[in-house]
């Protein structure tokens, strides 16, 4: 697993949070696709059948598949560079960081100005707590 410096992981902010932007953005035009298509069914059921412009479904599909493909490959470029996607819609990234023998996790949440959290790999965002002096000086103490 690759892990970083809190510097490292700062520096790559501007790229990962373009690369979550294009990703919730993706994610968001799929679901109004999706919602499109269901009302679409929904109408053709509650009506015994409709006219459908197939032409149009088919295009809506293929909108659909590439949103969906739009953002599955920008959170999987995000992983290639070695950071996770917690969570897409809220755009939260964690950033694997050795301290001392442990890995622990940088956290970074979309709208933060920079990289000032941290919590254990298994807390998760619930026991996110200030990054202090040991991640920012690279001394090797445990954290609490």
């Amino acid at each position: 697993m690759k892990t970083f410096t809190v510097d490292e992981a700062q520096l790559l902010l501007p790229v990962l949070e373009s690369l979550l932007k294009r990703a919730i953005e993706a994610k968001s035009s799929a679901s109004l696709i999706e919602e499109e298509l269901q009302n679409l069914s929904q109408e053709i059921f509650f009506s015994g059948g409709a006219m459908v412009d197939v032409a149009a479904v088919a295009r809506k599909r293929a909108s659909l598949r590439s949103a969906l493909q739009q953002a599955q490959e920008a959170v999987q470029e995000i992983g290639s560079i070695g950071v996770q996607v917690k969570d897409l819609d809220a755009g939260l990234l964690d950033f694997p960081f050795q301290f001392g023998e442990d890995t622990v996790l940088l956290c970074w949440k979309m709208g933060e100005p920079r990289i000032a959290h941290w919590h254990t790999l298994d807390s998760g965002f619930q026991g996110r707590q200030p990054l202090d002096e040991r991640f920012l000086k690279g001394r090797l103490d445990r954290p609490n």
